[in-house]
């Protein structure tokens, strides 16, 4: 079960988790257009188009085409865009954007999987810019994430030098999985697309989490369990202790990629004693999600 600690005499194990509409409910590329609009990255008509792509996400998932469609048209997006004030953006605005939309039944996977004993992995398609910092407030250990070609000027040059996307995160789950020495037929693996099923296939605990009809036919065919995640809630609302540390202030454009350091974002805050009571009952609520649907 979930909750039984790793015997660490026995191989690695990891959780690998899928971010939009996975871990979160929106996508996480997309819920930064409007910072990105007033931090004068993007127009209005580009914040408009991309609140319609968010909604076409969110109400029709995306297949194969319109992700290649999506990262051709959010790659020339970004070209010219100053990489340190993306970050800057980003973690200003991380807490507004991004704590509201966490699913609670994701939040305790991610404690259940780390009282466990395994590895917490976000594998994402956006863009490193958005989906470290995300990871750090979750918790993750490693996040796996789509980087942009940075230029000598240090802007995005439009170009991907690394698109985690089907295959590639499968590729990234296995090299992960060698290099900390994983064993992948006690791995576990998340997410809501069928795009991601290459992933799912490479573990030995899949699970489709509120999935698009192409991953919900083939979780059913090959009996994979399904979960439906509809409870997003403010991490701070889970564990009364938690504090929410201030925003980074703003630095000078001397300290190229200083903003970018979202220490403190890490969302259990600390190891202290007071939190213990509630961390032992977030667990256990993990522990009993997982039971309902799988068992070791």
């Amino acid at each position: 079960m979930l909750g039984l600690v790793e015997n660490h005499s026995m191989p690695r194990a990891a959780a690998f988790f899928d971010l939009d509409k996975t871990v979160i409910a929106k996508s996480s590329t997309l819920t930064f257009s409007k910072s990105f609009y007033r931090g004068g990255l993007i127009s209005r008509r580009a914040a408009l188009r991309t609140a319609y792509i968010q909604f076409v996400f969110l109400v029709g998932g995306a297949d194969h085409d319109q992700m290649e469609r999506m990262r051709e048209y959010l790659s020339a997006l970004c070209k010219g865009w100053n990489v340190a004030q993306v970050k800057e953006l980003v973690a200003e605005t991380l807490h507004d954007l991004i704590d509201p939309i966490i699913y609670d039944e994701a939040a305790s996977l991610i404690e259940g999987h780390h009282a466990a004993g395994r590895d917490v992995v976000i594998v994402s398609t956006s863009g490193a810019e958005v989906v470290e910092p995300i990871g750090e407030m979750l918790g993750a250990d490693r996040v796996v994430a789509t980087r942009m070609v940075v230029g000598e000027d240090g802007c995005f040059t439009g170009e991907v030098e690394y698109y985690a996307y089907g295959p590639t995160k499968a590729e990234a789950v296995r090299e992960l999985a060698e290099s900390e020495g994983y064993d992948l037929s006690r791995c576990y693996a998340y997410s809501d697309s069928a795009t991601d099923l290459p992933m799912l296939e490479s573990v030995g605990h899949p699970y489709a989490v509120n999935p698009d009809r192409t991953l919900r036919r083939e979780a059913t065919a090959r009996d994979w369990p399904v979960l439906v995640f509809d409870k997003p809630v403010r991490l701070k609302q889970r564990l009364p202790e938690f504090r929410m540390p201030p925003r980074p202030a703003l630095v000078a454009a001397a300290a190229v990629g200083a903003a970018a350091a979202t220490a403190g974002l890490v969302w259990y805050a600390s190891r202290r004693k007071q939190a213990a009571l509630a961390q032992a009952a977030q667990a256990a609520k993990a522990t009993a999600l997982a039971d309902r649907f799988a068992r070791i």
